[in-house]
This record gives structure tokens, sequence and C-alpha cells, in this order.
């Protein structure tokens, strides 16, 4: 086996005259935390779904663990732990009985059983709810009963698709815990999500958008290329000051963290700064302060998108 768990080669799949891939190139390696990160409809779950055989590509090839996908399926599926996007589990069972059914799914041995959903259950933290209707959880449990079901046969993979959606903050905090638990223990995490934020806890990442791979690398990495300048503007009404930016230059370069309004700007940016904070104050908005800032995933995100849509119009 080499030290690559995944590798993606000129992957393509469409839905009719939808492209969800365009001939995406991957490779993730053992016991490394791969994040992908994109908004819906950027191909995060098709290429999931490929890489856990429930769907075929049009072109390319990919394996796991020098297991190919397309070619062996079988064999896939016994070394890879899937956690879909949306609850899969029986939310009629109990939390116990939801662990021993995946158990007897996968063929776990009788004598591995017991102890095997013990410790997925202390792992989890779930031991005293093991009586307890799935359907009775929390969102932050359902997604611990789901990962736990997904580890019950020992997989070497895991695949998870944007598994703190929806999530409370407390939860996707002991969500990673756990994560960066079973990363030490060895395992291969690929990890989807719409939340820039948590890209720092992988060791690499994706961008993606479009069925297109923008940039790979290190969080820190990839927001060190970011071209532009990000300014951080403090007012006293930050929503609709940010609403007069976005009608100015375009929702997609306009957010707000905080109590403060981010504007990316690229080229001749101070002086358009300037000029901004100029016409804002002649139409009633107080800006109080706008210094420049380092930027983030989500900036350079921005400006891939944007230079995305460029080149795509330039065709």
């Amino acid at each position: 086996m080499t030290d690559t768990a995944i590798r993606v080669q000129g992957l393509k799949k469409s839905y009719g005259p939808a492209t969800a891939l365009a001939s995406v190139d991957l490779e993730v390696g053992a016991a490394e935390m791969f994040g992908l990160l994109g908004p819906d409809g950027a191909g995060k779950t098709t290429l999931m779904r490929i890489l856990v055989s429930l769907l075929d590509p049009d072109e390319g090839t990919c394996s796991v663990n020098d297991i190919s996908v397309t070619g062996r399926p079988g064999d896939i599926r016994r070394i890879i732990g899937y956690m879909p996007q949306r609850f899969s589990l029986y939310p009629d069972l109990t939390v116990g009985e939801n662990l021993r059914f995946f158990a007897d799914l996968f063929k776990v041995p009788k004598a591995e059983r017991l102890a095997r959903t013990d410790e997925l259950l202390s792992f989890s933290r779930l031991t005293p709810f093991v009586n307890r209707r799935a359907g009775q959880l929390s969102g932050g449990m359902k997604q611990k009963l789901a990962l736990s079901c997904a580890l019950v046969h020992t997989p070497r993979v895991l695949v998870l698709d944007e598994p703190t959606t929806g999530v409370d903050p407390v939860s996707r905090r002991e969500f990673w815990a756990i994560l960066r638990e079973l990363k030490g223990r060895g395992v291969t995490i690929l990890v989807s999500t719409p939340y820039m934020d948590e890209a720092e806890r992988c060791d690499r990442v994706a961008l993606m958008h479009k069925g297109k791979i923008l940039a790979r690398g290190t969080a820190a990495g990839i927001a060190g290329n970011f071209s532009g300048t990000v300014y951080s503007v403090e007012s006293p009404e930050p929503v609709g000051t940010a609403a007069w930016f976005k009608q100015k230059l375009g929702p997609e370069q306009v957010r707000i963290v905080g109590d403060r309004v981010l504007v990316s700007l690229f080229e001749n940016a101070q002086r358009i700064m300037d000029d901004l904070r100029r016409q804002a104050e002649s139409d009633g908005k107080a800006i109080v302060s706008a210094g420049p800032v380092s930027a983030g995933l989500e900036d350079v995100f921005v400006a891939m998108v944007a230079r995305q849509g460029d080149a795509d119009e330039g065709r």
C-alpha cells in the first residue's frame, strides 16, 4: 500500500445537461484529514458518492487504499465508513439497536460486537442514551450516532458529507474533537463542509465550485495567496452598511463577521475604499474606521469564484 489513501484522476460526472464534476484530480494521504469546501452544488456530494461506490463516474478513475472503486465496489465498502449528508438511521430504533443493526449489516463477528458497540457508545458519549430512540435525539447526538454506525466495522477510511450542518456550536466542537482522535488512530478522513472556519481543523483542503477544484493546500497556504485586500469596516449600523456596500460592489465581496463588515477589493484597493467611504458618508452611512486585515479562506474563495466567472464569460 502507498502513502496515498484516496486517488482521483480525471473524474467527470454529469446529470443530463448539468455538469457535477469537471475532470477532478485529488489525492488524500494516509491518516490525513482532508476537507472539501464549497457551497451547495459545488460537486462535493457527487464526488463522495462516487468514492463510496454509490455512483459510477462518466469518466476517470478513483481508488481507495489502492483498491479500484468501480472495479471492486464490495471491497471498497468493507474498508470505508460513509456518513451521508442527511440523517439516515432508523428513528424508531434506539441508539443501541441502530448500532447492533449496523454491526449485523457489516457482519461484525459476534464475539466482537458487544465490545465494539460499548466502545463506540463511550467514544461518542452516547452511553447514557443507549435506550433512547434515535428520532428523539438532538441534532448533535444524531450526528454522533451516525458516525458511530459508520465506524462499527472499523473502517480505515471515513467519508463524511457535511456532518456538522445544522448542528449547534458546542456539538460541532465535540464532533471535531472525535474526528481528531480518529485521525490520531490512523484513520483517513475526507470531510465536506460549507463552513470555511472548519477548514483550519483539516491538514489540507480543496476549494470546490461548480464541479471544479479551484485551489488545494493548507488553509494558511491558500489564504496567503489572496491577491486583493480585505478591509474591516466599523459602523454603528453594520447590517445597513453591509447592504450599502453590496449594492455598490456585489454581494460576493461583502460579509458581516461579528460587528464588522468585511469588504474584499482587488485592483486599486485603497483608492476605491477611500471613494466608497466618502460615498457612504454622503449617503448617510456612518463609518467609524476602515482598515486592511488579513485575508481568510472565504476571501480567497470569493476572489477565485469571481475570476472563474470572468473566465467563463470570456469564452
